[in-house]
């Protein structure tokens, strides 16, 4: 997995940012579940019910769609087993899934089809047109790769003021992007994303706060939003916060803490996280650990680490050898949050 570095305003920085080019999908796009009311088997109550009591077909079918724009397809199917109003109300979103699934197998080239943008694009907003975030989002990033990003903005700030983070996120740094930038409306929209629990605006905001990009400097706030991240699953998140706990950049130096996070790092593949965890273990002695992580740092596009491995090499036997190669071969990153 290759890293690709932000360089600070005066000199090249080891802490690794996401291109604000890139946008991004979400996998997990909501976080609750709706789940329909039983009856409930206690005796009637003597006193009146109040008088603002009410069905839940008595939601209205525009606030329904909106709450619900958001939600994933198991979620979706919950909700649609609430009552029969809801079901109905909520029937062309059912129908956006069945497009978004289509348009990421036209998108990607999957499920026996070949792939092919525009169809994707066309199921998208399809999709997006019956009130689907998800599709909304999607569509916007197919515009985005074909260069019409006023489109793409305009999808991302659909389904971000229905509450999706995924849009939040994309539209802030569309705004980031934009010339001249506004920083004001991307902090603002990489926030709500951020404290909706999405972990990609939860780094960005920390770089911005790191870096002192379109915000001033502010390296506590920074490293409390690189922990976040890294504690929701992020990879380069951990590697950074790694970092802050090395030199004591934003919290007190901790390195127990900072070997910590790099090990979990270079669990979860990030291949600088790769090299200096094998680095540390090789100047501790421990050749054989040392030898895979440089090894998969290696592979992972860090040439500096072929250098150190072959030093070690040198110190083991064949044996040896063989099996930190069989063991890197059979190696599997832990999940983790992209």
């Amino acid at each position: 997995m290759k890293q690709r570095t932000w360089p600070g305003p005066s000199e090249g920085s080891r802490f690794t940012s996401l291109p604000f080019s890139k946008l991004h999908d979400k996998e997990k796009r909501s976080r609750f579940s709706i789940r329909a009311t039983t009856k409930s088997n206690s005796k009637p109550s003597s006193s009146p019910p109040p008088h603002d009591t009410g069905d839940f077909s008595m939601l209205p079918f525009d606030i329904l769609t909106k709450i619900a724009a958001p939600l994933s397809l198991p979620n979706l199917q919950a909700a649609s087993s609430v009552c029969r109003s809801w079901r109905d109300a909520l029937q062309p979103l059912r129908e956006s899934m069945l497009l978004l699934r289509w348009g990421k197998r036209f998108k990607h080239g999957r499920g026996g089809v070949k792939a092919n943008l525009d169809k994707a694009l066309d199921s998208f907003l399809k999709g997006a047109a019956r009130g689907s975030t998800l599709a909304m989002v999607d569509a916007g990033l197919v515009y985005w790769e074909k260069g019409e990003k006023e489109r793409a903005v305009g999808l991302y700030r659909r389904a971000a003021e229905l509450g999706d983070a995924v849009g939040q996120c994309n539209l802030g740094i569309s705004y980031l992007q934009a010339q001249p930038s506004d920083p004001k409306e991307a902090m603002k929209w990489l926030k709500q994303s951020a404290e909706n629990g999405y972990v990609r605006a939860q780094y960005q905001i920390a770089l911005c706060l790191h870096q002192g990009r379109v915000v001033q400097t502010n390296l506590l706030e920074a490293t409390k939003w690189y922990l976040k991240a890294a504690e929701g699953g992020y990879v380069r998140a951990m590697y950074n916060i790694s970092l802050c706990y090395s030199v004591g950049e934003g919290l007190p130096q901790n390195r127990k803490l900072a070997r910590r996070w790099m090990k979990r790092a270079a669990d979860h593949g990030h291949s600088k996280a790769q090299f200096e965890h094998g680095l540390a273990l090789f100047s501790e002695g421990a050749l054989l650990k040392a030898v895979m992580y440089l090894e998969l740092a290696e592979r992972g596009g860090e040439t500096g680490a072929g250098h150190v491995k072959e030093v070690i090499h040198q110190q083991l036997s064949a044996t040896s050898r063989d099996h930190a190669i069989n063991q890197v071969n059979n190696w599997r990153a832990l999940p983790a949050t992209r």
